[in-house]
């Protein structure tokens, strides 16, 4: 009885080119895995971290003292992130605009919404950290292992015209190994193409509660500027 080669024997046994192509394949698995994993985590703890800031900040208390305790945790070494950080940008922005008696309410919270901007974009920027990465490689895995598998077959047949005698027995070893190379595009494309698919998705809902907030926040922000200048002593 002839002796099954195993998938270690398979890998081994394949040409240079084919072998080069799972190595491509593998790293980009492992690296797609170790990416996956870091934007899991990323992930749950903004989302855990937007529920906690949401919570404090429609308790009532005082957007300074808000304002204050976030300095407190950055200096403690606490990153802060999400909707915490869109928060800081645009208050500390509507305080020093509001010192400033030239500027109108209208043009205080304009620059308060720029700089929330600013911030948000900084977030979905770290929101999407690694994602095309993952993209590229749920796109481009399968052609990679495809282009291993052709290559394999085609010096699996070249071998096969230098043979006296062509038998399926003759092919079949170098015809396995090819198809290695498309198993494992495919192993390193579907966990890659579900990930991204979740991820972005998580991303946009993210996004989209912080386009809220900004909304929201804006207008506090807003009442408070009108109550500020109406305040104020009127020049003669």
């Amino acid at each position: 009885m002839e002796e099954q080669l195993g998938l270690m024997d398979l890998v081994l046994n394949a040409s240079i080119t084919v072998q080069l192509v799972m190595a491509i394949l593998l790293l980009a698995s492992v690296l797609s895995w170790y990416m996956i994993v870091n934007r899991f985590i990323y992930f749950r703890n903004a989302r855990d971290e937007m529920y906690l800031f949401e919570e404090r900040f429609w308790s009532g208390v005082d957007l300074s003292q808000l304002y204050r305790e976030g300095n407190e945790k950055a200096a403690d070494g606490h990153a802060i992130l999400g909707m915490e950080s869109i928060f800081r940008a645009g208050f500390k922005e509507f305080s020093r605009l509001a010192q400033q008696k030239e500027v109108d309410s209208e043009a205080v919270i304009e620059g308060s919404r720029r700089a929330m901007r600013v911030a948000a974009m900084r977030e979905e920027e770290r929101l999407e950290k690694h994602l095309p990465f993952l993209a590229s490689v749920g796109s481009t895995s399968p052609y990679i292992g495809l282009f291993g598998t052709v290559w394999g077959i085609m010096h699996s047949f070249r071998g096969l015209a230098n043979a006296t005698q062509a038998t399926l027995a003759t092919v079949a070893p170098g015809i396995s190994e090819a198809l290695v190379a498309t198993a494992m595009g495919l192993f390193a494309a579907i966990p890659a193409v579900l990930a991204y698919n979740r991820f972005a998705s998580r991303v946009d809902v993210l996004s989209g509660r912080y386009d809220t907030f900004m909304d929201e926040f804006s207008s506090i922000l807003y009442r408070q500027a009108f109550a500020l200048r109406s305040r104020e002593p009127r020049g003669g």
